[in-house]
Protein backbone atom coordinates (compact mmCIF):
# COMPACT_ATOMS: atom_id res chain seq x y z
CA UNK A 1 0.00 0.00 0.00
CA UNK A 2 1.36 3.33 -1.17
CA UNK A 3 0.82 6.14 1.44
CA UNK A 4 1.91 9.52 2.16
CA UNK A 5 2.35 10.13 5.91
CA UNK A 6 0.44 12.99 7.77
CA UNK A 7 -1.84 12.65 4.47
CA UNK A 8 -4.95 10.93 3.73
CA UNK A 9 -5.50 9.29 0.47
CA UNK A 10 -7.87 10.91 -2.31
CA UNK A 11 -11.22 8.60 -1.69
CA UNK A 12 -13.04 7.82 -5.22
CA UNK A 13 -16.20 6.11 -6.20
CA UNK A 14 -16.40 4.01 -9.57
CA UNK A 15 -19.81 5.10 -11.62
CA UNK A 16 -20.04 3.37 -15.10
CA UNK A 17 -16.31 2.02 -14.94
CA UNK A 18 -15.33 5.50 -14.56
CA UNK A 19 -12.90 6.37 -11.39
CA UNK A 20 -14.60 9.91 -10.14
CA UNK A 21 -12.25 11.79 -7.44
CA UNK A 22 -13.69 15.24 -5.92
CA UNK A 23 -10.82 17.71 -5.37
CA UNK A 24 -12.09 21.21 -3.53
CA UNK A 25 -9.22 23.73 -3.89
CA UNK A 26 -10.32 26.40 -0.32
CA UNK A 27 -7.94 28.02 2.22
CA UNK A 28 -6.69 25.87 4.86
CA UNK A 29 -5.14 26.43 8.07
CA UNK A 30 -2.20 23.99 8.40
CA UNK A 31 -0.29 23.33 11.33
CA UNK A 32 3.13 22.73 10.69
CA UNK A 33 4.42 22.56 14.07
CA UNK A 34 2.12 21.81 17.44
CA UNK A 35 0.66 25.69 17.94
CA UNK A 36 2.35 27.30 14.76
CA UNK A 37 -0.42 27.39 12.15
CA UNK A 38 -0.44 28.85 8.25
CA UNK A 39 -2.85 30.23 6.36
CA UNK A 40 -2.46 29.14 3.47
CA UNK A 41 -4.72 27.34 0.29
CA UNK A 42 -4.81 23.62 -0.13
CA UNK A 43 -7.01 20.47 -1.26
CA UNK A 44 -9.89 19.13 0.30
CA UNK A 45 -8.41 20.54 4.23
CA UNK A 46 -4.85 19.90 3.97
CA UNK A 47 -1.63 21.33 2.65
CA UNK A 48 -0.37 19.48 0.65
CA UNK A 49 -3.44 17.82 -1.09
CA UNK A 50 -4.23 14.52 -0.32
CA UNK A 51 -2.22 11.36 -2.15
CA UNK A 52 -3.93 10.15 -5.39
CA UNK A 53 -3.24 6.55 -6.05
CA UNK A 54 -4.66 5.50 -9.72
CA UNK A 55 -3.73 2.82 -12.25
CA UNK A 56 -2.45 2.90 -15.61
CA UNK A 57 -5.34 2.20 -17.74
CA UNK A 58 -8.22 3.98 -15.55
CA UNK A 59 -10.68 6.25 -16.94
CA UNK A 60 -10.96 9.13 -14.20
CA UNK A 61 -12.38 12.19 -13.71
CA UNK A 62 -11.72 14.51 -11.63
CA UNK A 63 -13.96 17.01 -10.28
CA UNK A 64 -12.07 19.99 -8.62
CA UNK A 65 -14.32 22.62 -7.10
CA UNK A 66 -12.91 26.23 -6.53
CA UNK A 67 -13.74 28.13 -2.99
CA UNK A 68 -10.85 30.41 -3.44
CA UNK A 69 -11.36 33.95 -3.61
CA UNK A 70 -9.53 33.57 -7.16
CA UNK A 71 -10.03 31.73 -10.40
CA UNK A 72 -7.18 28.35 -10.11
CA UNK A 73 -7.19 25.58 -12.37
CA UNK A 74 -5.54 21.99 -11.84
CA UNK A 75 -2.35 20.91 -13.80
CA UNK A 76 -1.17 16.82 -13.82
CA UNK A 77 2.29 17.02 -13.35
CA UNK A 78 4.32 14.58 -15.96
CA UNK A 79 1.06 12.83 -16.82
CA UNK A 80 0.38 12.61 -20.61
CA UNK A 81 -3.33 13.73 -20.77
CA UNK A 82 -5.32 15.52 -23.94
CA UNK A 83 -4.64 19.17 -24.54
CA UNK A 84 -7.68 20.31 -23.16
CA UNK A 85 -6.97 18.62 -19.48
CA UNK A 86 -3.71 19.89 -19.06
CA UNK A 87 -4.86 22.76 -16.20
CA UNK A 88 -2.86 25.89 -17.58
CA UNK A 89 -5.11 28.02 -18.61
CA UNK A 90 -4.28 31.17 -21.60
CA UNK A 91 -1.64 28.91 -22.95
CA UNK A 92 -4.24 25.68 -23.85
CA UNK A 93 -7.94 25.28 -24.56
CA UNK A 94 -8.51 24.60 -20.72
CA UNK A 95 -10.98 26.85 -18.82
CA UNK A 96 -10.33 28.85 -15.98
CA UNK A 97 -12.32 27.44 -12.85
CA UNK A 98 -14.27 30.86 -11.39
CA UNK A 99 -14.75 30.97 -7.82
CA UNK A 100 -17.34 29.13 -6.78
CA UNK A 101 -17.32 26.83 -10.18
CA UNK A 102 -16.05 23.25 -10.74
CA UNK A 103 -14.60 21.93 -13.64
CA UNK A 104 -14.76 17.88 -14.63
CA UNK A 105 -10.77 16.68 -15.75
CA UNK A 106 -11.61 13.43 -17.69
CA UNK A 107 -9.31 11.21 -18.90
CA UNK A 108 -7.57 8.36 -19.33
CA UNK A 109 -4.49 7.35 -17.46
CA UNK A 110 -2.13 6.18 -20.01
CA UNK A 111 1.63 6.42 -18.12
CA UNK A 112 2.83 3.29 -17.40
CA UNK A 113 3.28 3.03 -13.02
CA UNK A 114 5.47 5.75 -11.64
CA UNK A 115 5.19 8.93 -9.34
CA UNK A 116 3.81 12.59 -10.38
CA UNK A 117 2.10 15.47 -8.88
CA UNK A 118 -0.53 17.69 -9.55
CA UNK A 119 -0.86 21.54 -8.43
CA UNK A 120 -2.34 24.77 -9.76
CA UNK A 121 -0.97 26.44 -13.29
CA UNK A 122 -2.94 29.80 -12.25
CA UNK A 123 -1.04 32.68 -10.76
CA UNK A 124 1.88 29.94 -9.74
CA UNK A 125 3.91 32.14 -7.79
CA UNK A 126 0.61 32.80 -5.71
CA UNK A 127 -1.31 29.76 -5.66
CA UNK A 128 1.85 27.51 -5.49
CA UNK A 129 3.53 29.31 -3.03
CA UNK A 130 0.59 28.99 -0.88
CA UNK A 131 0.63 25.47 -0.87
CA UNK A 132 -1.52 23.82 -3.95
CA UNK A 133 0.15 20.79 -4.65
CA UNK A 134 -0.19 17.22 -4.05
CA UNK A 135 1.15 13.95 -4.98
CA UNK A 136 -0.30 11.62 -7.93
CA UNK A 137 0.92 7.97 -8.28
CA UNK A 138 0.06 5.33 -10.49
CA UNK A 139 0.48 2.19 -9.03
CA UNK A 140 1.21 -1.38 -10.12
CA UNK A 141 -0.92 -4.18 -9.18
CA UNK A 142 1.27 -6.81 -9.76
CA UNK A 143 4.32 -5.70 -8.12
CA UNK A 144 5.80 -7.55 -5.41
CA UNK A 145 8.56 -7.24 -2.63
CA UNK A 146 8.40 -3.63 -1.75
CA UNK A 147 7.21 -4.15 2.44
CA UNK A 148 6.62 -0.38 2.44
CA UNK A 149 5.79 2.62 -0.03
CA UNK A 150 6.18 6.22 1.22
CA UNK A 151 5.46 8.92 -0.66
CA UNK A 152 6.40 12.90 0.25
CA UNK A 153 5.92 16.10 -1.09
CA UNK A 154 8.55 18.86 -0.29
CA UNK A 155 7.60 22.39 0.26
CA UNK A 156 8.72 25.74 1.39
CA UNK A 157 7.13 28.27 3.03
CA UNK A 158 7.39 31.82 4.17
CA UNK A 159 5.64 32.81 7.43
CA UNK A 160 5.23 36.33 7.81
CA UNK A 161 5.32 37.80 11.73
CA UNK A 162 8.36 35.87 12.79
CA UNK A 163 11.93 36.82 13.39
CA UNK A 164 14.85 34.89 12.67
CA UNK A 165 15.30 32.43 15.26
CA UNK A 166 12.10 32.87 16.69
CA UNK A 167 9.17 30.21 17.11
CA UNK A 168 6.24 31.06 19.27
CA UNK A 169 3.11 29.92 19.04
CA UNK A 170 0.25 31.28 16.68
CA UNK A 171 -1.38 31.74 13.75
CA UNK A 172 0.38 33.12 10.58
CA UNK A 173 0.00 34.59 7.28
CA UNK A 174 1.85 33.35 4.18
CA UNK A 175 4.11 35.75 2.18
CA UNK A 176 4.02 33.86 -1.02
CA UNK A 177 6.02 36.92 -3.15
CA UNK A 178 8.77 36.19 -1.18
CA UNK A 179 12.07 33.55 -1.52
CA UNK A 180 12.83 34.07 1.69
CA UNK A 181 11.64 30.80 3.25
CA UNK A 182 11.36 29.83 6.90
CA UNK A 183 9.69 26.66 7.03
CA UNK A 184 10.39 23.42 5.23
CA UNK A 185 8.27 20.54 5.23
CA UNK A 186 7.37 16.69 4.11
CA UNK A 187 4.01 16.32 3.40
CA UNK A 188 2.82 19.64 5.35
CA UNK A 189 4.93 19.08 8.31
CA UNK A 190 7.80 20.36 10.11
CA UNK A 191 10.06 18.04 12.63
CA UNK A 192 9.74 16.69 15.10
CA UNK A 193 5.93 16.81 14.10
CA UNK A 194 6.21 14.37 11.82
CA UNK A 195 5.13 10.61 11.68
CA UNK A 196 8.14 8.24 11.38
CA UNK A 197 8.87 5.74 8.70
CA UNK A 198 7.92 2.23 10.63
CA UNK A 199 10.25 -0.58 8.83
CA UNK A 200 11.60 -4.17 9.87
CA UNK A 201 14.56 -5.63 9.34
CA UNK A 202 15.40 -7.46 5.90
CA UNK A 203 11.83 -5.11 4.31
CA UNK A 204 12.31 -3.63 1.08
CA UNK A 205 11.39 -0.25 1.53
CA UNK A 206 10.58 2.38 -1.38
CA UNK A 207 10.36 6.18 -1.16
CA UNK A 208 8.93 8.51 -3.39
CA UNK A 209 9.88 12.77 -3.69
CA UNK A 210 8.49 15.32 -5.14
CA UNK A 211 9.59 18.94 -5.33
CA UNK A 212 7.13 21.71 -6.34
CA UNK A 213 8.99 24.29 -4.73
CA UNK A 214 11.55 26.76 -5.73
CA UNK A 215 14.78 25.10 -4.45
CA UNK A 216 16.47 21.95 -5.03
CA UNK A 217 16.41 19.49 -2.21
CA UNK A 218 19.90 17.09 -1.59
CA UNK A 219 17.53 14.78 0.40
CA UNK A 220 20.05 12.56 2.66
CA UNK A 221 19.61 8.84 4.10
CA UNK A 222 21.79 8.48 6.93
CA UNK A 223 22.74 4.05 7.83
CA UNK A 224 21.71 3.01 4.36
CA UNK A 225 22.73 3.17 0.66
CA UNK A 226 19.83 3.34 -1.34
CA UNK A 227 19.28 2.84 -5.34
CA UNK A 228 17.94 5.61 -7.69
CA UNK A 229 15.29 3.39 -9.35
CA UNK A 230 12.80 5.95 -10.90
CA UNK A 231 13.11 9.38 -11.99
CA UNK A 232 10.05 11.94 -13.39
CA UNK A 233 7.91 8.70 -12.76
CA UNK A 234 10.33 6.62 -15.39
CA UNK A 235 11.76 3.43 -13.71
CA UNK A 236 15.26 3.21 -14.43
CA UNK A 237 16.50 -0.35 -15.90
CA UNK A 238 18.36 -2.52 -13.47
CA UNK A 239 21.68 -1.83 -14.88
CA UNK A 240 21.29 2.26 -14.90
CA UNK A 241 20.62 2.51 -11.10
CA UNK A 242 22.88 4.21 -8.98
CA UNK A 243 24.16 3.32 -5.56
CA UNK A 244 23.52 6.86 -3.74
CA UNK A 245 22.96 8.04 0.03
CA UNK A 246 21.98 11.42 -1.30
CA UNK A 247 19.57 12.38 -4.14
CA UNK A 248 18.87 15.85 -5.12
CA UNK A 249 15.19 16.43 -6.28
CA UNK A 250 15.17 20.04 -8.30
CA UNK A 251 11.70 21.95 -8.70
CA UNK A 252 9.39 20.08 -11.14
CA UNK A 253 11.09 16.42 -10.34
CA UNK A 254 9.94 13.50 -8.73
CA UNK A 255 12.73 10.74 -7.80
CA UNK A 256 11.89 6.81 -6.24
CA UNK A 257 14.27 5.42 -4.35
CA UNK A 258 14.83 1.52 -2.71
CA UNK A 259 16.40 0.27 0.21
CA UNK A 260 16.89 -2.27 2.11
CA UNK A 261 16.40 -2.40 5.50
CA UNK A 262 19.69 -4.23 7.45
CA UNK A 263 20.92 -1.73 9.74
CA UNK A 264 18.46 -1.31 12.74
CA UNK A 265 17.74 2.31 14.75
CA UNK A 266 16.44 5.52 14.37
CA UNK A 267 18.09 7.19 11.25
CA UNK A 268 17.21 10.69 10.10
CA UNK A 269 16.42 11.74 6.45
CA UNK A 270 16.24 15.03 5.78
CA UNK A 271 17.30 17.70 2.97
CA UNK A 272 21.08 18.49 3.84
CA UNK A 273 20.83 22.13 2.56
CA UNK A 274 21.88 23.37 6.58
CA UNK A 275 18.52 26.35 6.85
CA UNK A 276 16.24 23.44 5.40
CA UNK A 277 16.53 21.15 8.18
CA UNK A 278 15.97 23.85 11.03
CA UNK A 279 12.69 25.24 12.17
CA UNK A 280 13.17 29.19 11.68
CA UNK A 281 17.22 28.98 11.82
CA UNK A 282 16.70 27.76 15.76
CA UNK A 283 19.23 25.14 16.76
CA UNK A 284 17.63 21.98 16.76
CA UNK A 285 16.84 19.37 14.34
CA UNK A 286 13.68 20.78 12.36
CA UNK A 287 12.22 21.17 8.80
CA UNK A 288 12.53 19.10 6.20
CA UNK A 289 13.52 16.10 8.57
CA UNK A 290 12.04 12.61 9.22
CA UNK A 291 13.20 9.27 10.30
CA UNK A 292 13.28 5.86 9.75
CA UNK A 293 12.43 4.20 12.73
CA UNK A 294 13.18 0.15 12.86
CA UNK A 295 10.44 -1.75 14.85
CA UNK A 296 10.03 -5.23 16.39
CA UNK A 297 6.43 -4.99 16.26
CA UNK A 298 3.49 -2.50 14.94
Amino acid sequence: MIVAPDLPVLPCRIDGGVKLFELTAEPVISELLPGIWMEGWGYNGCIPGPLIVVRTGDDVMFRVTNRLPVPTSVHWHGLDVPNTMDGVPGIEPTPLIAPGGHYDYRFQIVNRPGTHMYHSHVDVVRQMGLGLGGMLVIKDPNETGIAHDYAYLLQEFKLAGLSKGELRQGRYKLDPLSDGFNFFTMNGRCFPAVTPMKVRWGEQVRIRLGNMGMNAHPIHMHGHQFTLCAMDGNTLKPANRPLLNTVSVASGETRDIEFLADNPGRWPFHCHIPHHSSNNFTPPAGGMFTVIQYESTY
